[in-house]
């Protein structure tokens, strides 16, 4: 039944209707109706989400450090497994060629400074590995953060 007793205290459970917030970005349905087939949608505010949202940076992290226990030392070869575990091909030369210049850039950025790389892998209940370098975890976070945020991985067709 919709009543019960905890208790003696009289409880009601009604139906959610309203999606997750989260959801509401990604123009969830409600819940009040079937919906058959959803609209495809691409906004700032989705891309805000999911660049910014602790869970979508700790997803991120979790990815980075996939790619540096994989035993691969060369970083074009990292950006190629994080490339194909998310994708499922090898990037195309002018995708390798931006990835590239981003690790480096960011290599060198979380190298001079160390506690911005400490901060970004803290994010999350999970607690980042302590058998990796902060600094090599962070950019590889945020190259992985890049290519979870790519169109093709987002959506289908």
């Amino acid at each position: 039944t919709r009543y019960g007793t905890v208790t003696g205290v009289q409880t009601c459970a009604l139906p959610i209707s309203a999606p997750p917030p989260f959801m509401v970005n990604f123009d969830a349905p409600n819940r009040e109706q079937s919906c058959t087939r959803r609209e495809r949608s691409n906004t700032p505010l989705q891309a805000l989400q999911l660049l910014n949202d602790v869970q979508h940076v700790e997803a991120a992290r979790g990815l980075a450090q996939r790619a540096l226990a994989s035993g691969l030392a060369d970083p074009n070869a990292r950006i190629e497994y994080l490339f194909k575990s998310v994708v499922s091909r090898t990037p195309y030369p002018k995708e390798l060629e931006v990835l590239q210049q981003q690790i480096k850039s960011h290599l060198e950025r979380y190298t001079a400074s160390p506690q911005d790389a400490q901060q970004l892998i803290q994010q999350g209940e999970s607690k980042p590995s302590p058998e990796f370098n902060p600094s090599e975890l962070a950019a590889y976070t945020l190259l992985a953060s890049t290519i979870l945020n790519m169109d093709e991985t987002l959506t289908r067709n």
